[in-house]
C-alpha cells in the first residue's frame, strides 16, 4: 500500500507552524504522489471563574488577545500552506477548526485516524504532547518532523530501521514498506548491549523477508557501551547519514500522561531528523 493521502497537523499558538517545515511537509508530499491535506486549530484558553473574580487584571480581555492570535496565525499558516502546495502542484485541502487548548490532541487524533500517514512538527524545546497523542491514538503511522535546524532537505535516500524483534518494531516495518521501497538504501540497525533481544538471526530473517519487496537492505549492529538507546540511535543516525528513521513507538498511557520507552522519549523530546514513529 502506497501512502496517498498524508495529514498534516498545523499549530498556530502559542507561536505558528514555521513555513519551512510546511514546505518541507509539501515537499513529502510531492515524493510520494500522495494528496496532503493541513489542519490548524484557533485555540483559546479557558480559565475557571473562580480565578476571573477578584482579579485585577483583565483576563478577559488578555484571553480575547491571545485567541485572536491564534487565529490570525492559524488563518496566515493555512493561507502559506495553500500557495506552497499549489507551487508544487500537489493535491490538497485545508481545514480551520476552533476549540480550546486541551481539545486540540483529540482532534488531530480523529483527522489523523482517517489518514494513511500524519506529519507532525515538534517545535525545539517544547512539548511534544500533539505528537505523542496521535503516534499513540491514531492507530496510523506518524512522520515526526524537527521544526529546529536540520542537516539538509527531505529526502529518501538512505531509511534506516531500528530493529529489535519487538512487535512496535515489526509493525513499524510494516507501516513503512511505501517508504522502504522508495528509498535508495535501506539500513536495518540493531543495537546490541542495551538489552536481551528474542531472536539474534532476526535481522537477516527480515533482510530477507525485505528483499522480496525488491528491497536492498545493509544490516549493521551497533554496540550500546553503556550509553542509552536514543543516544545510540542518534549517533548512528548521524554517522550513517541517515535521511529517515524508522522505529516502533514505546509508551504506555495513565489518565492523560504518556509514560514513554527511553529511544521514544529521547527522539520525540529533540528530534533530529525525520522520524517516523508506530504503535
Amino acid at each position: 500500500m502506497a501512502f496517498k493521502d498524508i495529514l498534516l497537523t498545523l499549530t498556530s499558538y502559542p507561536e505558528p507552524t514555521p513555513v519551512a517545515v510546511m514546505e518541507e511537509a509539501v515537499s513529502i508530499a510531492a515524493s510520494l504522489g500522495a494528496h496532503l491535506a493541513a489542519v490548524a486549530c484557533e485555540v483559546h484558553v479557558e480559565i475557571p471563574g473562580h480565578f476571573l473574580s477578584g482579579s485585577v487584571a483583565n483576563i478577559p480581555g488578555l484571553i480575547a488577545g491571545e485567541a485572536e492570535k491564534s487565529r490570525k496565525n492559524a488563518k496566515d499558516i493555512l493561507a502559506a500552506f495553500d500557495a506552497a502546495a499549489n507551487k508544487a502542484g500537489i493535491l490538497h485541502e485545508t481545514y480551520l477548526e476552533r476549540c480550546p487548548t486541551y481539545a486540540v490532541p483529540d482532534m488531530l487524533v480523529d483527522y489523523a485516524r482517517l489518514r494513511d500517514l500524519t506529519i507532525v512538527p515538534v517545535p525545539e524545546n517544547s512539548d511534544q504532547w500533539y505528537a505523542e497523542q496521535v503516534i499513540f491514538g491514531s492507530g496510523r503511522p506518524t512522520l515526526v518532523l524537527p521544526e529546529g535546524p536540520h542537516p539538509r532537505p527531505f529526502q529518501l535516500g538512505t531509511v534506516a530501521v531500528a530493529w529489535d524483534f519487538s512487535r512496535a518494531a515489526a509493525r513499524a516495518v510494516s507501516d513503512a514498506l511505501p517508504l522502504l521501497e522508495k528509498a535508495k538504501k535501506v539500513r536495518i540497525v540493531t543495537v546490541s548491549n542495551e538489552k536481551k533481544l528474542a531472536n539474534k538471526h532476526s535481522a537477516e530473517e527480515l533482510a530477507k523477508n525485505l528483499a522480496r519487496h525488491g528491497i536492498d537492505v545493509v544490516l549493521d549492529k551497533v554496540d550500546a557501551a553503556g550509553r542509552g538507546i536514543g543516544e545510540v540511535l542518534e549517533a548512528y543516525t548521524v554517522s550513517q547519514k541517515i535521511d529517515v528513521l524508522v522505529m516502533g513507538a514505546y509508551g504506555t498511557s495513565r489518565w492523560r500522561e504518556f509514560i514513554l520507552g527511553g529511544a521514544t522519549q529521547t527522539l520525540l523530546s529533540k528530534p533530529p531528523l525525520p522520524i517516523m514513529f508506530s504503535h
